[in-house]
């Protein structure tokens, strides 16, 4: 080891790294439809297990859309995950936020605080119907994310989504 490591100073604080660096990787392919298989079981009687199996992919589905709306993701990963109006409302709100970061030049990322998806609460409302609440943490603030999810084409696909 060089002499010159040890007169190195820090100029600033270490942050916290993020638990993906570089190009995001969404592994959506084992979501509910895998977990639950065609055709799907009744939602209301569904077992404890299968719940968290969708709770935890809708997890995953909801991180992957903020990220998009924040810019840091491509919104065709979600292309089949997501209705045609679900995907054009990601898409332009994506396009809204890379131009702004296009008139600041001084940015270096387009956010600069990664979201992180606190919390996901499910809420069934019928066997092929599942609406989710989830707690998004931009850096100390917080904001509330809902998807409404419907078993279509033998998958779940989110048909609403709203940022709060």
């Amino acid at each position: 080891m060089s002499p010159y490591h040890e007169r190195v100073v820090p100029l600033r604080r270490p942050e916290p790294l993020a638990s993906v660096q570089g190009t995001l990787a969404l592994d959506l392919g084992h979501g509910p439809e895998e977990s639950f298989g065609p055709p799907p079981t009744p939602a209301l009687h569904l077992e404890p297990r299968e719940r968290q199996r969708l709770e935890a992919w809708a997890h995953r589905f909801t991180q992957a859309a903020v990220e998009i709306a924040g810019g840091d993701r491509p919104v065709s990963q979600l292309l089949r995950w997501a209705i045609p109006t679900v995907y054009e409302d990601l898409a332009r709100r994506a396009q809204l936020v890379r131009s702004a970061a296009l008139r600041d030049v001084s940015s270096v990322r387009v956010q600069q605080v990664r979201p992180q998806v606190e919390s996901v609460h499910t809420c069934w409302i019928d066997d092929e119907t599942a609406e989710v609440s989830a707690r998004v943490r931009y850096g100390r603030r917080s904001r509330a994310v809902a998807v409404r999810f419907e078993q279509r084409a033998e998958r779940w696909q989110a048909v609403a989504l709203e940022f709060a």
